[in-house]
């Protein structure tokens, strides 16, 4: 790699010394660092495993080690010259402190595995399992050449009713609808023989719809005793800890969600080497609590009314569900796989991802520009990718650079890992902006589901409204589409055909820990260094759905002013005054979750996505007044005018509100009650 170790020392701010054999004859060098005590950063991946094991073979070795890629990501590419500020960039985040550790979730797992499908085939996938598994099979059917003779597993058959569940915890429940017992069944085949209509199968199950009542299976089958017409519909349930399921997708609706749980393979019988998979989960294992949930700020229900489903809506591994009785959404942890799209389209971030947290990310993302920035770099693009498959295409276009057949990553474009794409959204993404970035462009593979794609496409379009509303070059955020590594070479060569400049002066400040907070910094950032805002422009529209910022519209003509929207805005928007029959808007705090809009009983209330520019968007403003109707008894306001004549207009012909009851709906609470009292005591009076 062209490695200019003069300039890079000056963009880090060290002196540096080029090794070219640190993993072979330059060994003792990492050894003499290992010991200093001083954190020892590798910039070489692909002899991790080496390094990690000569630092535990040295004595006295005391150093934290991290490990940084800049070989693929920088020096393999035709413009690896000019990287030296990538790789001041990519050293600066990998020195950056470890983020807080977060809470984990606990699976154990034994080995019970069950394996659905007919039964030859299931047989022969459990004999790919060695002696630390516990087998049992529940068998479809018998497959082409029915099941083996010899009884080595215990087989179950019936009709599934359910199977839920994750890693260690799986239960499978089924109806044992047959005649046929498999406990008791000794596969001698009598019954096969003697069934005339050819009935049961080699799985040892009859088919009830070819079955004509002559019951020879019975007495083929007198002395095992297997098989019983009369014998009760009975409901068993099991615990299992890993499921294989050969059976097809178009067959069974079971887990068919795009992030099935783990501990759980829908195979095809080919791919042995996705059995591995399934041999490697037999312990006890952990995975991080990727996501926490604040119901306090959520926008999902409010008094028995649902506004926002966006978290449900996306979640590709069912792991969210909504709870009506207590207005809130849940979280499963166990099947929750980190993705993070709930936290990226949830207005409020009322879910928020942890693993890393906002702040940390934000951290991560402002250090890059900045260290970029500073050792001479220009208009940086952020290139975010997946741990995996996203990863693998950054190495993947490295190696075809190095050997001349593929351009490599552009040394403006910096590549940074996350651990799933969706998992960042329009806060950091217009935050990157305000810092100094020229793009941000999103990685997207075969992994992300289809939700994930359109979500993401959708925050999108709304920051791209932002953007080019206050005057911006367009292509500020950009998905792009990659299965192979020359999809990544040929889509990245094509977005920096059209130059974007960064912001002029960018952004100081920190990212904060909750999403609102740090949009709104980013916005106003934006907004202050906006190169143009057509004449005249009060706001910026926004595509909808997807936005997260907006206004609240009310039919005047419609509303009664009963205020049930300002009791279900979670955020604070919407608000009543003590003082004055007044509904007030806070447009900043908007979140356009829908919430006011579902609960309204008068339909009054309508959604309008836009970003406002002037300063009222942080203001109280009057969405409806009206005069107050007060008491006819005492004067005292406790209404407003249109509520209560509107309550007189639909009472006045029911029987119960005539003459005086009429009246007292005129009075306040407390004249109703004393012009009450006072009415029955006359009525004693006159007929004493």
């Amino acid at each position: 790699m062209p490695l200019q170790t003069d300039s890079l020392g000056t963009a880090i701010g060290e002196s540096l010394t080029l090794h070219s054999t640190l993993c072979r004859r330059e060994a003792g060098a990492f050894q003499n660092a290992i010991r200093s005590g001083e954190e020892v950063l590798v910039a070489c991946t692909q002899e991790r495993r080496l390094f990690s094991e000569l630092a535990g073979q040295t004595e006295g070795a005391v150093s934290p080690l991290r490990f940084v890629n800049i070989r693929e990501t920088a020096g393999w590419s035709s413009e690896a010259p000019r990287a030296t500020p990538k790789i001041a960039a990519l050293i600066a985040a990998a020195r950056l402190p470890e983020p807080e550790p977060v809470a984990t979730v606990p699976f154990h797992s034994t080995g019970h595995l069950l394996i659905l499908g007919p039964l030859d085939a299931a047989e022969r996938a459990a004999a790919l399992f060695g002696e630390d598994f516990s087998i049992t099979l529940f068998a479809t059917g018998p497959g082409d050449a029915g099941g083996m003779q010899e009884r080595r597993y215990p087989v179950l058959a019936g009709r599934i009713t359910r199977l839920h569940g994750w890693l260690g915890a799986f239960e499978l429940s089924w109806q044992a609808d047959n005649p046929i017992s498999l406990d008791v069944c000794t596969r001698c085949n009598a019954c096969v023989q003697a069934c005339p209509e050819g009935a049961i199968g080699l799985d040892y199950q009859i088919d009830m719809a070819l079955c004509r009542s002559h019951r020879d299976c019975v007495k083929a089958c007198q002395v095992a005793g297997a098989i019983d017409f009369q014998r009760p519909l009975q409901t068993q349930t099991e615990r299992f800890d890993l499921v294989l399921d050969l059976r097809s997708s178009a067959a069974t609706p079971t887990f068919n969600q795009h992030a099935p749980p783990q501990g759980y393979l829908r195979w095809d019988g080919r791919d042995l080497a996705a059995l591995l998979t399934l041999r490697a989960l037999v312990g006890d294992f952990e995975k991080p609590r990727f996501i926490t949930y604040e119901q306090k700020i959520c926008a999902h229900s409010r008094n028995g009314t649902v506004g926002c489903r966006a978290c449900l809506d996306v979640c590709s591994a069912e792991a969210i569900a909504s709870d009506p009785k207590h207005q809130r959404v849940e979280v499963n942890p166990h099947l929750c796989v980190g993705c993070g799209a709930c936290t990226t389209v949830c207005p409020t971030g009322a879910m928020a991802y942890r693993a890393p947290g906002i702040a940390d990310q934000g951290l991560r993302l402002r250090t890059v520009l900045t260290h970029y920035v500073a050792a001479g770099g220009r208009d940086a693009v952020l290139v975010l990718h997946s741990q995996e498959r996203g990863l693998a295409l950054v190495e993947e276009l490295g190696r075809a650079a190095q050997l001349g057949v593929a351009k490599g990553l552009p040394a403006s474009c910096i590549p940074l890992g996350l651990w799933h794409t969706a998992s960042t959204g329009i806060e950091l993404w217009l935050s990157a902006l305000a810092w100094g970035a020229a793009r941000v462009v999103l990685v997207v593979t075969e992994e992300e589901a289809p939700q994930y794609l359109e979500v993401l496409q959708q925050q999108a379009d709304v920051v791209e409204a932002m953007v080019t509303g206050l005057g911006y070059p367009a292509g500020a955020v950009q998905l792009l589409h990659c299965k192979a590594h020359t999809d990544l070479d040929a889509g990245l060569q094509a977005l920096l055909g059209s130059r974007r400049a960064a912001i002029a002066r960018p952004a100081r400040f920190a990212a904060a820990p909750e999403k609102r907070s740090t949009l709104e910094m980013a916005l106003d950032h934006l907004l202050a260094l906006a190169p143009l805002v057509p004449a005249g422009a009060m706001a910026i529209e926004l595509p909808a759905p997807g936005a997260p910022l907006g206004e609240v519209l009310v039919n005047k003509d419609r509303c009664t002013l009963c205020l049930s929207c300002v009791s279900a805005c979670p955020a604070g928007a919407l608000l009543d005054n003590p003082q004055l029959p007044q509904l007030r808007f806070i447009e900043k705090n908007c979140v356009q979750c829908g919430l006011c809009e579902t609960t309204c009983p008068e339909d009054a209330i309508g959604l309008h996505a836009r970003l406002l520019l002037s300063p009222d968007r942080a203001q109280a403003r009057v969405l409806n007044e009206m005069p107050p109707y007060v008491c006819i008894r005492c004067g005292t306001p406790f209404g407003t005018l249109k509520a209560i004549e509107g309550m007189l207009g639909k009472l006045a012909g029911h029987a119960m509100f005539q003459g005086e009851a009429l009246e007292r709906l005129k009075m306040c609470g407390d004249c109703r009650v004393i012009d009450l009292y006072s009415s029955s005591n006359e009525r004693k009076v006159i007929d004493l």
